[in-house]
C-alpha cells in the first residue's frame, strides 16, 4: 500500500514539469490551468462586464445603445479588477504553457485590456490568438473581439475589414450571434439604421436569455418605428413584452405599440385605450403619467381627435416633472393651434412655455426656438389680414343692422361670464376673497373657468413667471436674498426704487362703466376710399410678410407659396408681384419644374425691367453688376465734377465711358446727370420731357423724388415767367404747321379719331405722307396730332376741308372738341403753358380773320 502511495506520488510530481507533454501531464495541466488561473479569470472578467453593462443609461424615449460605450473614466473604477484578470490568466499561461487552455487565457487578457481602455495592446493580443490558436471557434471569438475594439476606436474600415472576413468563415451558433450582433453595433455607430436592424433580425433566432431578449427586441422595435415600418415594430414590441423584460422597457413597449398601431383596425384601436386606461390607473404608473399621457395625445392627435389630444397633451405637461415630456406637450399644443386650428395667439403662447421648459439638447431645438421668435411677428401679420378682411366685409352692412348683430354676439358671450361671476361670489367669497381673481375669470375663450384648468392660462403665467424671475426652487420668501420670513402689507414699486402701501379697494368701491363695444367697433370700419385702400394696403403687406416669414425664417416652402399665391390672386398690379414671381420660381424649380416654367415666363414678360427678371436670366447678375457699379461709380465722380465746371461735352463722355459697363444699380444715377445736363444744352420743352421719361421708367427708384422735385420746379418756374409777361405766342406764321384736335380724355374717343384723320389724310392729302399722333395734355385733355403740313396755306386748307368734310360726322359730331392749326413753335408754347383758351383766341386773330 506504501508503494502505491509512493508512486502516485512520485507521478504526480513529475506531472507538474511544465516541460511533460505525456498523457498524464496534459491531464494535469488542463485541469490546473482551467480550475484555477481561467476560472478565476473568467469569473472576474463576468464581474467587470456586469459594471460594463450597469453603466448603460437606458432612455427608452431614443433609440437604446446596443451596448454601452466604454470609457476610460469608468475603467478605472474596475481597474484593479482588469489587472487581476491579467495576472490570473497570464499565471494560467506561464505554469502550463502545454495546456489547451492557453489561447482562451490569451482571449480573457484581450478582453481585459480592452475593458481597460488599453485598445493598442488589445489588438495585439487578439492578434496573436487569431494567428497561434488551432482551435478554430476561439480563433473567431477573438476576431469578433477585435471588430468590437476598432468599432470602439472609431476605426471603422479595419472594423468592416475584419466582419467581411468573419461573414466567409463558417462559424458556430455563438459565434455568428456575436458577429450579428458586434456588425448592427457597428452599423448603430454609423447611423446606419437600415444595416443595423438586419443584422439584429438575424441574430434574433440565436439570441439567448442572458442575452437580454427583450431588451433587444424593444430596439428591434425602435429602430423599425424609426424606418417607418410601423407593422414589424408592432410584432417585436409585441414580442418583448411576451419575454417579460425590465419594467420600463415593458411600459414603454406598451405605449409605443400606440404610436405604431393599425388606425384602420377597430379591434386594436379599443384594445390600445383599454391598455392606456389600464395604465393609468395602476398604481407603479404614477411616476409615469406624465408620459402616459403624453402617449394618449399621440394616440388621439393621428386619429384626428386634436380635442381629446389637446386635454392628453395638456394633463400630461402637469403631471409630472419631466422637462422633456412637458416640453414636448406644449409643443404638440402648439403644433395643433398653428398647424391645424389657425389659432396664432394660443400657439404663440404654448412656443413661450415650450421654449422655456425644453432642454436644449432636445432634438431640432434651434427650428423650435426659430418659430417661437418669429411668430410674434406671425400673429402681427395674421391678425392684420383676419381683423382688416373682418372690417371690409362690414363695410357692405347697415349700421344699424350690424349694431344689432354686434350688440347680440356681445351679450352671448357674456352671458356664461356673467354666470360665473355669480357663481365665484358665492362659492368663494367668505373662503378667499383676495385670491379668487387671480385664479379665476382666465377663460380666455376656452369655456374654463379655473385657472389650473385652462393650458393657455397657465403657459402664459408660467412663461410671464420665467421672463420676470427666471427659473428658481419653489420656496417660502422666494423672492428674498434673505429668507427669513417677514410680514408686512404689499408694497407697489415706485419709480426711483421708493415703495408705498396701498390700500386694494373692494369691488364695490371700483368705479364702473359701461364701454360701447359695438360703436368702438364700427367706428374702425373704414367708410371712405382712402380707409379702404389702407386697409388693403395692410392686407396685401400682411401675406407678402407672412411669405418671407414661411420662407426665409421657418424654411417652410408649401405654406410660403401658398401666402404668395394668395398676395398674386387677390392683389394682381402689386409692387410685389415681381419679387413674389421669382420667389415661387425658386420654390418650384426643385420639385414642379412645368410650374417653375410657368412663373419664370410670366416674370420675363410681365416685368422684363425687374431686377428679379434680371437675375432669372443671369444667376450672376448682382455679382456682375456689383463689379461693373463699383467702376460706374468711379466714372460718375468724374463726370459731375466736369458738369459742375460746365465743361458738359466732357460730362457727356465720360457718361457715355460709364453706361458701356451695362445696365446696372446705378445706372438710374448716370442716366438722371444725363437728364440735367440735357437741361442746360437743350430747350426747357425737352428738359421737362426727359423728366417726365425717367420718372416713368424708374418709378420705384431712390431718385424717382428728386426727379419729380426737378420737373416740379422746372414747370414752376416756367408758370411764373409765363405769368409775369403774359402768354405771347410767335407771330411768325409761316413754315411748317401741325392740325390739332383736342378733347376730353374721359369720352375715350382717341382711336376712332385717329382712324378718321387717317383715312381722311389718305383721301384728301395723301402725298403730303402725314403722321398722327396722340399725347396727353392734362389730366381731362387729350390731343391728336397731324403733322408735317409744309406751311400756312396748306394747313389752312386741311382745316378748312376737316370742317367740311369730317367734323359733321362720327365720332366728331357726338362729341365736344376744338380743332386748330399750329406751327413747330408756338406748339412747344402751347404744351408747356396748356393755354387753350390763349391759343383758341390766337388763332381766331391770326388765321381766321386772314382766311375770311
Amino acid at each position: 500500500m506504501r508503494l502505491i502511495l509512493f508512486a502516485l506520488l512520485g507521478l504526480s510530481v513529475l506531472a507538474c514539469s511544465v516541460e511533460q507533454n505525456t498523457f498524464t501531464a496534459n491531464i494535469y495541466h488542463n485541469t490546473a490551468a482551467h480550475y484555477n488561473g481561467y476560472y478565476y479569470a473568467r469569473e472576474k472578467t463576468r464581474e467587470v462586464e456586469k459594471v460594463i453593462a450597469r453603466s448603460l443609461d437606458d432612455d427608452p424615449n431614443q433609440i437604446l445603445r446596443l451596448f454601452p460605450k466604454l470609457d476610460s473614466t469608468l475603467a478605472k473604477s474596475y481597474q484593479k479588477d482588469t489587472e487581476e484578470i491579467i495576472k490570473m490568466a497570464s499565471l494560467a499561461i506561464q505554469r502550463h504553457p502545454n495546456s489547451k487552455w492557453v489561447d482562451d487565457c490569451y482571449l480573457l487578457v484581450g478582453k481585459a485590456r480592452l475593458y481597460g481602455y488599453d485598445f493598442q495592446n488589445a489588438i495585439q493580443t487578439l492578434k496573436y490568438v487569431n494567428t497561434k490558436s488551432k482551435d478554430t471557434d476561439t480563433r473567431h471569438q477573438a476576431l469578433v473581439q477585435l471588430l468590437h475594439t476598432f468599432t470602439e476606436q472609431q476605426e471603422y474600415d479595419r472594423a468592416e475589414e475584419t466582419f467581411r472576413f468573419l461573414e466567409k468563415e463558417k462559424l458556430s451558433k455563438h459565434n455568428a450571434k456575436d458577429l450579428y450582433l458586434e456588425k448592427a453595433y457597428y452599423y448603430q455607430e454609423r447611423n446606419n439604421y437600415d444595416y443595423m436592424v438586419r443584422n439584429l433580425t438575424l441574430a434574433d433566432s440565436l439570441l439567448e436569455r442572458a442575452d437580454r431578449k427583450g431588451r433587444i427586441y424593444f430596439l428591434i422595435g425602435q429602430v423599425y418605428q424609426k424606418l417607418g415600418f410601423d407593422a414589424e415594430a408592432y410584432n417585436y414590441y409585441r414580442k418583448c413584452i411576451g419575454t417579460n423584460p425590465d419594467y420600463e422597457i415593458d411600459f414603454y413597449a406598451r405605449l409605443n405599440m400606440a404610436q405604431v398601431a393599425r388606425l384602420d383596425d377597430t379591434r386594436d384601436i379599443k384594445h390600445l385605450r383599454a391598455q392606456f386606461e389600464k395604465m393609468l390607473t395602476d398604481t407603479k404608473n404614477a411616476e409615469f403619467k406624465d408620459k402616459i399621457y403624453y402617449e394618449l395625445g399621440e394616440f388621439d392627435r393621428k386619429q384626428g381627435n386634436l380635442k381629446q389630444a389637446i386635454e392628453s397633451y395638456s394633463l400630461a405637461a402637469h403631471a409630472g416633472t419631466n422637462k422633456r415630456i412637458q416640453g414636448s406637450a406644449f409643443l404638440r399644443i402648439g403644433q395643433l393651434q398653428f398647424d391645424s386650428l389657425k389659432k396664432y395667439s394660443l400657439a404663440k403662447l404654448y412656443y413661450d412655455s415650450t421654449i422655456n421648459t425644453l432642454p436644449k439638447d432636445f432634438e431640432n431645438y434651434e427650428a423650435i426656438k426659430k418659430r417661437q421668435e418669429v411668430l410674434g411677428e406671425f400673429v402681427k401679420y395674421t391678425e392684420a389680414i383676419i381683423w382688416n378682411d373682418s372690417l371690409l366685409l362690414m363695410t357692405a352692412m347697415d349700421t344699424a343692422r350690424l349694431r344689432k348683430q354686434i350688440d347680440s354676439i356681445l351679450a352671448e358671450r357674456a352671458k356664461p361670464l356673467a354666470a360665473s361671476k355669480k357663481k365665484k361670489r358665492k362659492t368663494y367669497s367668505a373662503a378667499a376673497p383676495a385670491t379668487t381673481s387671480a385664479f379665476f375669470n382666465q377663460d380666455n375663450g376656452s369655456g374654463v373657468d379655473w385657472y389650473f384648468g385652462n393650458p393657455a392660462a397657465v403657459a402664459l403665467g408660467q412663461t410671464e413667471f420665467n421672463r420676470i424671475w427666471g427659473a428658481i426652487p419653489l420656496e417660502d420668501n422666494w423672492r428674498r436674498s434673505n429668507k427669513t420670513t417677514v410680514l408686512q402689507e404689499p408694497a407697489n414699486l415706485l419709480a426711483g426704487g421708493e415703495t408705498r402701501t396701498e390700500k386694494i379697494p373692494s369691488d364695490a368701491s371700483i368705479p364702473t362703466q359701461k364701454v360701447d363695444e359695438a360703436g368702438k367697433l364700427i367706428s374702425q370700419i373704414p367708410r371712405t376710399a382712402e380707409d379702404k385702400a389702407k386697409a388693403l394696403a395692410l392686407i396685401e403687406d400682411g401675406y407678402f410678410k407672412l411669405g418671407d416669414l414661411f420662407y426665409f425664417q421657418l424654411n417652410e416652402k408649401n405654406n410660403a407659396a401658398e401666402s404668395y399665391t394668395k398676395l398674386l390672386n387677390r392683389f394682381p398690379e402689386s409692387e410685389y408681384v415681381p419679387e413674389v414671381l421669382y420667389k415661387l420660381y425658386l420654390i418650384a424649380k426643385d420639385t414642379d419644374a412645368t410650374s417653375a416654367e410657368v412663373f419664370a415666363n410670366r416674370l420675363k414678360n410681365d416685368h422684363p425691367r425687374s431686377t428679379f427678371t434680371r437675375i432669372l436670366i443671369n444667376p450672376d447678375y448682382i455679382r456682375e453688376t456689383s463689379v461693373a457699379a463699383e467702376k460706374q461709380k468711379l466714372i460718375y465722380q468724374n463726370a459731375y465734377s466736369q458738369f459742375q465746371n460746365n465743361n458738359l461735352r466732357a460730362a457727356q463722355d465720360n457718361l457715355k465711358q460709364a453706361l458701356m459697363e451695362g445696365e446696372t444699380t446705378f445706372t438710374p444715377q448716370l442716366e438722371l446727370l444725363q437728364v440735367l445736363i440735357t437741361g442746360k444744352t437743350e430747350d426747357i420743352n425737352r428738359y421737362q420731357f426727359e423728366l417726365g421719361e425717367y420718372i416713368k421708367k424708374y418709378p420705384d427708384g431712390a431718385l424717382k423724388p428728386y426727379a419729380e422735385e426737378l420737373l416740379t420746379a422746372s414747370k414752376t418756374l416756367i408758370s411764373r415767367l409765363e405769368r409775369a409777361r403774359g402768354i405771347q405766342f410767335a407771330k411768325a406764321l409761316e413754315g411748317a404747321h401741325s392740325f390739332v384736335v383736342v378733347y376730353n380724355t374721359s369720352d375715350k374717343i382717341t382711336i376712332p379719331i385717329s382712324n378718321a384723320l387717317e383715312k381722311f389724310n389718305n383721301t384728301n392729302f395723301k402725298d403730303l405722307k402725314l403722321t398722327t399722333t396722340n399725347i396727353i395734355l392734362t389730366e381731362e385733355k387729350t390731343i391728336t396730332i397731324v403733322s408735317d403740313l409744309p406751311n400756312k396755306s396748306t394747313a389752312l386748307s386741311y382745316f378748312d376741308k376737316f370742317l367740311a368734310q369730317i367734323a359733321p360726322t362720327k365720332p366728331f359730331s357726338n362729341y365736344k372738341f376744338n380743332s386748330f392749326v399750329i406751327t413747330k413753335d408756338n406748339f412747344q408754347i402751347f404744351y408747356r403753358t396748356k393755354a387753350l383758351d390763349e391759343y383758341l383766341t390766337f388763332f381766331d386773330r391770326n388765321y381766321q380773320k386772314q382766311n375770311q
